[in-house]
């Protein structure tokens, strides 16, 4: 599978995950789907904390379940998001924060892909060098 039709099935990936989004304080649902350089696909929803600080991103949930499973290669990430109910309604972009950017270059490459969509046939896709130029790496 490569192409447009892995970049569709990410996506949708990442939609199912938002469904599991625990987000109480902000409303904002995000799901990310992490693509290792094996073809395997790790699923990651945003959780939040009423401390702040404890809530994790979606994307940061998808690297840190696939690492802790022995991941260290991965092609790309597809992310979807939004504060709109319901969860099938997709109505924002949602780019990864910082934090998030600079864990992906922890273990990826900058032509990495990452693909923000509203929907399977909706969304835009980076590399992580253009999301991150410039970047703080172990290379540095």
């Amino acid at each position: 599978m490569n192409g447009k039709k892995q970049d569709r099935e990410l996506i949708r990936a990442a939609m199912e995950a938002r469904k599991r989004a625990y987000a109480p304080y902000s409303d904002y649902l995000v799901g990310a789907a992490l693509l290792t350089a094996g073809g395997r696909i790790y699923q990651g929803c945003n959780i939040e904390n009423a401390s702040f600080g404890a809530t994790n991103c979606a994307e940061r949930t998808a690297f840190f379940k696939a690492v802790s499973e022995g991941e260290r290669a991965f092609q790309a990430i597809a992310i979807v998001g939004g504060s709109s109910r319901p969860v099938d309604t997709f109505t924002d972009m949602a780019y990864p924060c910082g934090i998030c950017r600079q864990v992906m270059r922890e273990f990826c490459q900058p032509q990495f892909r990452i693909l923000v969509g509203r929907n399977t046939e909706d969304y835009e896709e980076y590399t992580l060098k253009e999301l991150l130029p410039k970047s703080f790496s172990m290379e540095r």
